[in-house]
């Protein structure tokens, strides 16, 4: 009885929220959707789809993040929680076409 009780102490005494999925694109040496709205104050996994030929990098300065992203491959970015505000994120190969934003509003 002792384990169970010490094993039940051990559990988060909340579920946590479900995860906010944001879909990304780049194809043609751009993102799209080049802005993103999402909530402020949570946690975001930004999923992008590199549909190009050649590798680009997801880079952002405001989020803290950088991510080599393979042709044709998928990565998952991990955000937040944001405050609100934009915060600019752009690719590094080709960073005159391939802009954009996450809005947290």
């Amino acid at each position: 009885m002792n384990r169970l009780v010490a094993l039940l102490a051990l559990l988060p005494l909340s579920v946590p929220a479900a995860e906010i999925e944001i879909a990304l694109a780049i194809r043609d040496h751009r993102f799209e959707p080049a802005e993103v709205r999402v909530p402020a104050g949570q946690k975001v996994k930004l999923v992008v789809h590199n549909q190009d030929s050649s590798p680009e990098e997801f880079e952002s300065h405001a989020l803290n993040r950088e991510k080599l992203i393979a042709p044709g491959s998928k990565a998952s970015i991990f955000i937040g929680p944001l405050s609100a505000g934009r915060y600019a994120f752009f690719g590094e190969f080709h960073d005159k076409t391939a802009r954009g934003a996450i809005v947290a509003e």
